[in-house]
């Protein structure tokens, strides 16, 4: 009878994967400010000074559960994308993410693949 090892290397693939993490998410990071500034650019009444479109800016968190938020800390923001009375809305933030799900995909499935080469 033949002797069987087996090796559990679970342990460094899920390594891999959790260390792939925080470079993919800076890439999507970088990719939707990009992306929100072309849905603030779409309506160009709403560029008056160009403060709120230079703002946009990301974070990434580690940890165990890593992430990215994509913002602003101009305190009109608010008014801008989700408009008001007399404003219609420019949902520069959630457009950006909506129409880009794909490619968000694709940044951290070419993250995890790198990752696993």
């Amino acid at each position: 009878m033949a002797d069987i090892t087996i090796h559990d290397h679970s342990g460094e693939v899920l390594r891999l994967i959790y260390d792939a993490f925080p470079p993919a998410l800076e890439a999507v990071g970088q990719f939707l400010e990009g992306e929100a500034v072309i849905e603030i650019e779409s309506n160009p009444r709403r560029v008056d000074t160009g403060r709120l479109r230079g703002s946009i800016t990301h974070r990434t968190e580690g940890g165990n559960e890593p992430s990215v938020t994509v913002g602003t800390n101009v305190e009109y923001a608010i008014y801008v994308h989700d408009g008001t009375m007399r404003m219609e809305p420019n949902r520069f933030l959630t457009n950006a993410l909506n129409n880009n799900r794909a490619q968000i995909k694709q940044y951290i499935e070419n993250a995890l693949k790198q990752a696993l080469k």
